[in-house]
């Protein structure tokens, strides 16, 4: 019996649109992100918007996409565009 094989990793950039920002959106996400054991990160944008960076298993990155619809209780998320991204090579998701 041959092993499964695993998933190759993902990676994907988020937009998020929406009071997203000064309302701890980044901070939960990236708490989000860690639980989902994903590498990447989490800025504001200069037009009030957040990048998402995400990068890990394919299921784990469509949970965070999922998350990202509503985010944190504090945000009113309006739209989130998403676009396939170079792996990063980061070893952890941060705040940036």
């Amino acid at each position: 019996m041959s092993p499964i094989p695993s998933s190759s990793p993902v990676a994907a950039r988020f937009v998020v649109r929406g009071l997203v920002q000064g309302v701890g959106f980044r901070a939960a996400t990236c708490r989000q992100a860690q639980r989902l054991e994903l590498r990447g990160l989490a800025r504001n944008l200069p037009d009030g918007s957040v990048e998402v960076l995400a990068e890990g298993a394919p299921d784990a990155v469509e949970a965070l996409a999922a998350w990202l619809q509503h985010g944190p209780p504090s945000a009113q998320v309006e739209a989130v565009s998403r676009s396939e991204a170079a792996a990063g090579g980061r070893s952890g998701f941060e705040v940036a």
